[in-house]
């Protein structure tokens, strides 16, 4: 049934009874009758009752308004609709869309409307030699207004990098060309503040593109992973000007996979990124001294200058308050000075690269890694390098005859890279692994000892193939148990953080805190070790709080959970993205939706009707 009503003044007279705290949202907080009586013109009446149907009444009237009609028709099947279906439905036919970016002429304005930079110009930065796109924004900075195009020199020193926080900027991303006419390779934001493409939220996103067919969204992802690569040597922590010295976890190899497996480009898209993808692993990861340790096992190392600039003022108090009274300064000023460079202080900058470094994890911020994590041959980076190694040896296996020409005089064999990756395989076995605990840990290599910290990353060698049968037995059985939530694992055991400070910050990569990407990366390593059962619980558990979260809250789907109170309210550094809104989410968050669509494609028919009913996991495992 339809209902014809008068937009505007339904939305009001819905809030004025239901949203009792005035946060232009219905939920499990606000104290309403939680009941409301439509009507229409035509004399259908129906009864809308508790926080769910009336919160899908409120962002369907939203909908309807954004088409700037007086009167609009709402359907009363997307008011009772099935909470499963219509969070699945929502990421698809509409959030997606809301988190496409294009770097051109039409998508440069969203792209400008920037909170993180209150600059009154808007920089846009332009790599060195890339003639056509420098010419194109030259050409958009003539016609739009604050826009101010640059480009880089040929060499990123970490100096220049340095130079650019006075100005800091986008980074142009690739363009193409078709039916004649430039435009900007589309990509997709996490959603929020992250109003750019950062590096590994790139993946997870493309693997739901994938299962909702966006092929296209997913291919330019790809694209954009490329043209980083090609044009500023690394994919990018994200496409700013002050992550120019950093990359980010290594999936690029994991993303041609994953494409392969869903559409059939042709051979030379497959030789094109598969050059690139070995380029990286070469200069990014391969380089002695820098992301390679002598070992053979490989680290975080991001370049960069002093303070990270992406961090409100206070984040570093704890630490900088250490160095202030030193030169008889408050700590803002010090803070200041710091930043610009008029004090140096050798063990501040050791401090910062090893910030840096974590932040180039993408863990930022854990305790496994503070003050520590250039010293690491980490689980995690060891594990996505193994899975690179393969992934190659697999392609040119598959694609190229087992030979595959990299340059004029320069091939590669599958075997080459196999052996690479035994290699790899053998060290993290001897290295990382302990038996005793059944975990991997990351391995000190300037102290020569394991670092003993259980995180979530212990089961990222499941997700590569790296643990023997045994090994897989023992960290399903022994060691997931101790990670487990009522709402899936968290970031690290409540033991490993059971002796920090209690007035030290509380580190968002930690526990109690739930992610996305962790529990991809686990389900898909219980599935490669026939854990079939444990699979299914484990993605029950995280979708159950999506939905669970989304029927109490207004559809809201939050960067990362708290799974010590299943909620999304959450009391850590840098609050919770995807939680702000009037309404109506119109975007969810990057792989929070991915790992929505994804755990679907997993979870078994039994399983997913009792998700609909919200059945509580604890009351079924």
């Amino acid at each position: 049934m339809k209902f014809k009503l008068h937009i505007t003044q339904t939305i009001e007279k819905l809030l004025a009874q239901e949203d009792t705290d005035g946060d232009k949202k219905i939920t499990i907080d606000d104290n309403g009758p939680k009941k409301f009586l439509l009507n229409d013109e035509n004399g259908n009446s129906a009864l809308i009752e508790g926080t769910y149907q009336l919160s899908n009444l409120l962002q369907e009237l939203a909908l309807a308004k954004k088409n700037n009609t007086e009167f609009g028709e709402i359907d009363l099947n997307e008011i009772t609709e099935d909470p499963v279906k219509r969070i699945s439905g929502k990421i698809k036919n509409l959030y997606w869309k809301g988190l496409t970016r294009t770097i051109d002429a039409i998508g440069v304005k969203k792209i400008l409307e920037d909170n993180k930079i209150e600059n009154e110009v808007a920089y846009l930065y332009v790599p060195f030699g890339d003639e056509i796109v420098f010419d194109y924004f030259k050409k958009l900075e003539a016609v739009t207004p604050k826009l101010k195009v640059v480009q880089m020199p040929k060499n990123i020193s970490p100096e220049y990098v340095l130079s650019l926080n006075k100005k800091p900027g986008i980074l142009a991303l690739a363009l193409q060309i078709k039916n004649n006419e430039i435009s900007g390779v589309p990509f997709v934001v996490p959603g929020g503040r992250f109003n750019e493409m950062y590096g590994w939220d790139s993946y997870f996103i493309a693997k739901g593109l994938l299962i909702d067919d966006k092929i296209e969204l997913a291919l330019g992802i790809a694209e954009n992973f490329k043209y980083q690569i090609d044009h500023y040597g690394k994919i990018l922590n994200a496409n700013r000007s002050y992550y120019l010295t950093r990359t980010q976890p290594p999936l690029y190899t994991s993303l041609i996979i994953d494409v392969l497996e869903k559409s059939n480009p042709d051979i030379f898209w497959i030789e094109r990124h598969l050059k690139t993808a070995i380029k990286e692993y070469q200069t990014v990861w391969m380089e002695e001294g820098k992301r390679l340790t002598a070992n053979g096992l490989n680290r975080y190392k991001a370049e960069g200058i002093g303070l990270p600039f992406e961090v409100e003022e206070g984040h570093f108090n704890d630490i900088l308050e250490q160095y202030a009274p030193k030169y008889n300064l408050s700590t803002r000023e010090f803070e200041k000075k710091y930043l610009e460079r008029e004090i140096v202080e050798p063990e501040l900058d050791k401090y910062f690269t090893h910030d840096r470094s974590m932040r180039e994890s993408g863990h930022d911020t854990t305790n496994r890694l503070v003050g520590i994590c250039a010293n690491l041959n980490t689980v995690a980076i060891n594990s996505l390098l193994y899975k690179y190694e393969t992934d190659i040896a697999f392609l040119i296996q598959k694609y190229f005859k087992n030979e595959f020409q990299y340059f004029e005089d320069k091939s590669f064999s599958g075997e080459y890279w196999t052996e690479k990756a035994a290699f790899r395989k053998k060290k993290i076995n001897e290295m990382l692994w302990n038996q005793e605990s059944g975990i991997y840990f990351d391995y000190d290599f300037v102290n020569e000892k394991q670092h003993f910290f259980e995180a979530a990353p212990t089961f990222y060698p499941l997700w590569a193939k790296i643990s023997t049968q045994e090994q897989a037995e023992i960290l399903v059985k022994k060691t997931l148990p101790r990670f487990k939530m009522k709402g899936g694992i968290a970031g690290c055991t409540k033991e490993s953080i059971a002796n920090v400070d209690e007035n030290a910050p509380i580190r968002q990569w930690d526990y109690p805190f739930g992610w996305a990407p962790h529990q991809m990366l686990l389900w898909e390593g219980l599935l490669n070790y026939n854990f079939n059962e444990e699979a299914q619980e484990m993605v029950y558990r995280w979708l159950w709080l999506i939905t669970r979260n989304a029927v109490d809250y207004n559809g809201t789907i939050p960067e990362k959970f708290d799974l010590s109170i299943s909620s999304h309210k959450i009391s850590a550094e840098y609050g919770n993205v995807g939680t702000e809104f009037d309404y109506i989410p119109e975007e969810g968050f990057g792989w929070m939706n991915a790992s929505y669509q994804y755990g679907l494609t997993i979870l078994e028919d039994d399983l997913k009707q009792k998700l609909s009913d919200l059945v509580d996991p604890d009351d079924l495992f």
